[in-house]
């Protein structure tokens, strides 16, 4: 059987809308705005500034506790009028909960530009908020398996952030700088080598040096080191004197820490955590949208009780009024007027706990659909005046459970997000498997020398110094010419020869994978539950609906009955008055089989993972804090 487009379209429109809101959608105005999206600033660079760049902190915005416009443009007369649209619309735009999500992507961004320096993972971000629940819980279906909850396997911040094996280098490359000025003075035991008894210098010694890694295993660096030296000793060739070179060492990792594989899996992580934390915002929509739809939907039902215990009172008055009047005639006895007065209570009180399901309700919804929930004074005192009303769809053509089973398997986030974490970990085993591997290095350093400086009257009868003579430039001339050049090269091998902490660590991490591959498979029977339990709970939901209304067809005809039987005083008035109550049960009882159809279908949209699709939901325009187009207000609530 194919989903008919009654459980593709939004909630509102599966039961129904009335011609008032149907009206208000067709002439929907611009969407309204939103709160400045969530996001950090960039530092400026120019000039100067991209040097300064790195060094400088980023601009994070403080939280918005503004709500759209939306929610105020919706009051009008002391009444926020509200369809299931708008309050889906006011949910992603102004929920608390939602808006911490916003900040999941933000996050995860920021720890890869971390794993991209080479440096370990942070855990960042908060599980999935269930939501609120209604006042009453009566005849609702509470899913307690853990539909849109936080995720199986996934910790609190959305991902996997444990590391084991080789470390990871430093991607960023990095310069140092290093000056020392030195007077030193030495008392000498040889005095013929120096030619004095005490042998003071003065010396100023630079060096420069860039070093970088690569994700293959090489490490990199460069320095260049001058020496500026002045002796008191009349022995020197040279003196002043300046020495220098340029030395370039490289070191590559062959057995332990080679390879991108290994070097680069916390980046590969980062980025499968990156989409998990999408999957945590889209469960967090999902979970926002169905709590506030059961709200929308138990209010409705509650105002449906009301006006059924207002009847039952004024049905109560009535009667009471009557005997009065009747015992004042002499017509009835006078323990009928205590019926009555019992009865009028009775009713009352049933009057009074309804008008309290829907003032604690409302501002449970409320709480719900503002970011400073009920602390704005424009929304103390507004009373919801939802502008949907319940309609049961004549039929509910559904898919195979294979079907719809293969389809929730596809579209679930807590699915997707157990697989993504178990490719994470074997990403992760790759690193954990290499460190079983001895440690062996291969290392070359290539060192071009020079020396220079001013001759002495003992050298310059050494015409082969003559070389040696003169500037900085004559120094840098040697280095460049590689007049005096060292090479090496060489292999370092270190073997653990028990290496029990490696195995241990591969043989762990392999075991927590297969756990969670066996967790995986009971999230996919989960699934299977969740989805069969979702279609009997429609299907039981519809004839607990169908029920309640015979019921009720029933309990009008037992009144009607009754009352004609009244009027000939074939019955009682307490009997009327009972009847009445009943019948005030009845379609108390009808309007909650209908709230409780419309939880039935939330649910059922949770378990195949269409929540989003069947209201409309863009999650990318809900990251951006846009919940879609407004609803036009009636024209007598202007």
């Amino acid at each position: 059987m194919k989903l008919p487009r009654l459980l593709c379209r939004a909630v509102p429109r599966a039961f129904g809308l009335t011609a008032l809101s149907l009206a208000l959608v067709s002439l929907a105005p611009a969407q309204s705005a939103a709160p400045s999206a969530v996001r950090i600033d960039d530092i400026p660079g120019g000039g100067i500034g991209k040097l300064t760049h790195p060094y400088k902190t980023r601009y994070v915005p403080p939280i918005n506790l503004s709500n759209t416009s939306r929610l105020e443009t919706l009051v009008r007369s002391g009444n926020l009028y509200l369809t299931a649209q708008d309050v889906v619309a006011l949910a992603i735009e102004n929920n608390i909960d939602v808006e911490i999500q916003r900040y999941g992507p933000l996050l995860q961004r920021e720890v890869l530009r971390r794993a991209l320096s080479g440096n370990a993972l942070r855990q960042v971000g908060l599980g999935v908020a269930q939501g609120p629940q209604s006042v009453s819980l009566t005849g609702v279906s509470v899913n307690g398996n853990g539909i849109g909850g936080s995720g199986t396997g996934v910790n609190s911040g959305g991902g996997i952030t444990t590391l084991l094996g080789p470390s990871i280098p430093s991607y960023d490359p990095s310069v140092s700088f290093y000056a020392n000025f030195q007077h030193a003075t030495s008392p000498q035991s040889n005095t013929f080598l120096v030619g004095l008894t005490a042998l003071t210098q003065d010396s100023r010694t630079y060096q420069a040096q860039y070093s970088q890694n690569w994700s293959f295993g090489l490490n990199a660096q460069v320095t260049y080191a001058s020496s500026y030296a002045k002796v008191n000793s009349p022995n020197f060739a040279l003196n002043p004197y300046t020495t220098g070179d340029l030395d370039l060492q490289l070191t590559q990792n062959l057995l332990y820490g080679f390879g991108s594989a290994v070097n680069n899996r916390e980046i590969l992580v980062q980025k499968n955590n990156m989409k998990v934390t999408d999957l945590n915002f889209k469960q967090q929509l999902i979970a926002t949208v169905s709590s506030v739809l059961n709200l929308y939907w138990d209010l409705v039902s509650f105002n449906e009780d009301l006006r059924s215990r207002q009847e039952e009172t004024r049905t109560a008055q009535q009667l009471f009024d009557d005997n009065k009047k009747q015992v004042d005639l002499g017509s009835l006895a006078e323990i009928e007027i205590t019926r009555a007065e019992a009865q009028l209570y009775a009713a009352k009180q049933d009057l009074l706990i309804s008008q309290t399901n829907i003032m604690q309700q409302e501002v449970v919804l409320k709480n719900a659909l503002s970011r400073r929930g009920v602390a704005i004074p424009e929304l103390v005192s507004v009373h919801i005046i939802p502008l949907d009303k319940m309609v049961m769809p004549e039929k509910d053509e559904l898919k195979s459970v294979e079907q719809l089973v293969e389809q929730a398997m596809g579209q679930r986030p807590d699915v997707e997000q157990s697989r993504l974490n178990i490719k994470s970990k074997e990403v992760l085993l790759v690193g954990i498997k290499n460190s079983l591997k001895p440690n062996l290095q291969a290392f070359a350093e290539l060192t071009n020398n020079g020396l220079t400086g001013q001759l002495t009257a003992i050298a310059e009868g050494n015409g082969g110094l003559g070389y040696l003579a003169g500037g900085y430039g004559n120094l840098l001339g040697q280095i460049a010419r590689r007049n005096y050049p060292n090479y090496s090269a060489g292999l370092s091998l270190n073997i653990p020869l028990r290496n029990r902490a490696a195995q241990s660590d591969y043989a762990t991490s392999l075991l927590e994978i297969r756990q969670d591959e066996l967790n995986l498979q009971k999230t996919s029977n989960q699934v299977r539950v969740d989805v069969q339990n979702a279609v009997i709970g429609l299907q039981q939901a519809r004839a607990r609906y169908d029920a309640a209304v015979k019921a009720r067809v029933l309990q009008e005809k037992t009144l009607d009955a009754d009352q004609r039987k009244l009027t000939l005083g074939a019955t009682t008035p307490f009997q009327v008055v009972q009847d009445q109550r009943d019948m005030a049960n009845a379609r108390s009882s009808e309007a909650q089989a209908m709230a409780n159809y419309s939880h039935a279908r939330v649910q059922f949209d949770q378990a195949i993972g269409t929540t989003l699709e069947a209201n409309h939901v863009s999650v990318a325009e809900a990251l951006a804090g846009r919940g879609g187009a407004a609803s036009m207000l009636p024209v007598e609530a202007k």
